[in-house]
C-alpha cells in the first residue's frame, strides 16, 4: 500500500511539473495570445493590427481552422505597461492550449518578452518589434520576427531619398525619444553619411514619446531650413506632428520623409502635399496592381473594409502576415506528424527556415530567426479615386539588398556600403 501511494504521488508530481509543451491530443481550440496596443497613443497603430487579426482568424475558422481546430484569439493590451505585459505573457504561457504567442508591437515590450519566451520555451512570433537589437547580441530558439527590422526599413528610405534628391546637403531628424527613435536616427544618418559623405546634420530632435505638442521642435526645424527632414513618429505622435506641422508649411519647405507615414494617410493625409516620402516597412500598399492580383490579399482588403469601414494600413498587413506564417508553421508540423497534434518544440522545428507567401510578398525566416522582407517606399500622391492620398512612384527593394547578413554588426555593415548600391537599386516608380 505504501509503495502504491508512492507511485501515485510520483505520478501526480510528474503531472504537475510536466511542461506545457506536452500536448498529446488535438485540442478543442487553438488559443493564440496576441499582444498589441488597444489603449493609449499606441492604439492608433495597434488597433489596426487587432482588426486584422479578427479578419484573418475569421477567415481561417471559416475554412476549417488549423488542422480542423478553430482558432481563439486572446488579446493583451500593451498599453498597460511592460511589467503587466510580461505578467500576462507568463500567465498565458502556463496554459497548454496556448502553444504560440504573437507579440509584440512595442520594441520595449518585445525586448522584455524575448528572454521570458526563451525561459518558458514558448514559441513567440514578433509581429512588429522593429528594433534591430532583438537579435543583435542574443540568440533565441523560441523567438522569431515575422517582419524586418529598423535597418532595412531606414536604409531603404535613404536609398529612395538619394534616388529622388541626389544633391541633398542638409538633413534634420525628429524622432521619439526611446530605442526605436534613436536607432532610426542613427541608421538613417549613418546610411546617408556613408553614401553621401558631404551631408550635414543640422538638427537632431528627440521629443518625449506621447508628447501632445511638437511646436517647439517644429519652430527649430523651420529655422534650420534643412533640405530633408526624416521622422519615424508613429501612432498618435505622427498624427499630432502632421496636424501641427502642415499649417506651418513644413512639408513644402523641406523634403519630408515619414518612415511610418502610410498608417495616417486615411486620417490626416489630406494635410500632406504630393511628394512626401512614405515608408511602409515591407508591406505592399493595397492599391498596387500586385496586391490586387493576389486573391488572398484582395479578399483580406475587402473583408477588412466591409467590417471596419476603412482600408487596412501597414500594421494590419504585418499582423495578417504573421498569422498566415503561424498557420503555415502549424500546417507543416501537422504534415510532418501525419496529423498528430504538435508540441511546442515540434512547432519550433517546423518554423526553422520556413518560407511563406504572405499578403505582401514572401517572408523567409533566416537561421537567426529574423525575417527577410522586401521594403516598399513611395511618395504621397493625390487620387481622384480616394478621398485621401495614396502611395505613388513606389519602389520595392529586395530584402537581401538592404538587410545585413546574419552575424554582422548592422552599423559596421552600413559603413561599408558604396554609392554603386544607389545606382544599382530599383528605381522609384518601378513597382506597380
Amino acid at each position: 500500500m505504501k509503495c502504491f501511494k508512492s507511485i501515485i504521488t510520483a505520478l501526480l508530481l510528474a503531472a504537475i511539473s510536466a511542461p506545457a509543451t506536452a500536448q498529446t491530443s488535438k485540442p478543442a481550440e487553438v488559443d493564440l495570445g496576441i499582444f498589441t496596443f488597444t489603449s493609449g497613443p499606441g492604439a492608433a497603430y495597434g488597433v489596426p493590427g487587432r482588426n486584422a487579426a479578427d479578419v484573418v482568424i475569421s477567415q481561417i475558422n471559416a475554412s476549417g481552422g488549423i488542422g480542423g481546430v478553430p482558432v481563439k484569439p486572446i488579446y493583451v493590451d500593451e498599453g498597460q505597461g511592460t511589467n503587466a505585459v510580461v505578467a500576462e505573457f507568463r500567465k498565458l504561457a502556463s496554459d497548454s492550449n496556448n502553444q504560440v504567442m504573437i507579440a509584440a508591437l512595442s520594441s520595449a515590450n518585445c525586448l522584455a518578452l524575448a528572454p521570458v519566451a526563451e525561459q518558458l520555451q514558448m514559441p513567440t512570433f514578433m509581429w512588429n518589434c522593429d528594433t534591430h537589437q532583438l537579435f543583435l547580441k542574443d540568440k533565441y530558439k523560441y523567438v522569431y520576427r515575422t517582419n524586418s527590422s529598423t535597418v532595412p526599413e531606414f536604409v531603404a528610405d535613404a536609398l529612395y531619398l538619394l534616388a529622388v534628391k541626389p544633391n541633398v546637403k542638409t538633413i534634420a531628424i525628429i524622432n521619439p525619444d526611446y530605442a526605436f527613435g534613436r536607432d532610426a536616427g542613427l541608421i538613417f544618418k549613418q546610411t546617408l553619411k556613408t553614401l553621401k559623405p558631404d551631408v550635414e546634420v543640422v538638427a537632431e530632435l528627440y521629443p518625449k514619446l506621447g508628447s501632445p505638442s511638437f511646436n517647439t521642435e517644429i519652430s527649430r526645424l523651420v529655422a534650420a531650413k534643412p533640405d530633408v527632414i526624416f521622422s519615424n513618429f508613429w501612432g498618435a505622435d505622427l498624427e499630432n506632428f502632421v496636424r501641427q506641422a502642415a499649417p506651418r508649411e513644413l512639408f513644402t519647405s523641406s523634403q519630408v520623409i515619414l518612415a511610418l507615414g502610410e498608417s495616417v494617410l486615411q486620417s490626416v493625409g489630406t494635410l500632406l502635399p504630393d511628394g512626401v516620402i512614405i515608408g511602409v516597412i515591407g508591406d505592399g500598399w493595397w492599391k498596387s496592381s500586385t496586391a490586387q492580383a493576389n486573391p488572398q490579399t484582395k479578399a483580406f482588403i475587402e473583408d477588412y473594409r466591409k467590417r471596419f469601414n476603412e482600408y487596412p494600413v501597414f500594421p494590419s498587413f504585418k499582423m495578417a502576415n504573421t498569422l498566415y506564417a503561424v498557420k503555415a508553421v502549424y500546417d507543416k508540423a501537422l504534415a510532418t506528424n501525419k496529423g498528430r497534434w504538435p508540441t511546442r518544440d515540434e512547432l519550433v522545428a517546423a518554423a526553422k527556415g520556413i518560407k511563406v507567401d504572405t499578403l505582401t510578398g514572401t517572408l523567409a525566416l533566416r537561421e537567426d530567426n529574423d525575417g527577410l522582407v522586401d521594403q516598399i517606399v513611395g511618395v504621397t500622391q493625390k487620387s481622384s479615386s480616394y478621398p485621401f492620398p495614396i502611395m505613388g512612384k513606389m519602389v520595392r527593394y529586395p530584402a537581401d539588398l538592404v538587410t545585413p547578413p546574419v552575424g554582422t554588426d548592422p552599423i559596421a555593415w552600413i559603413s561599408k556600403l558604396t554609392p554603386t548600391m544607389v545606382a544599382n537599386a530599383p528605381k522609384p516608380g518601378s513597382y506597380k
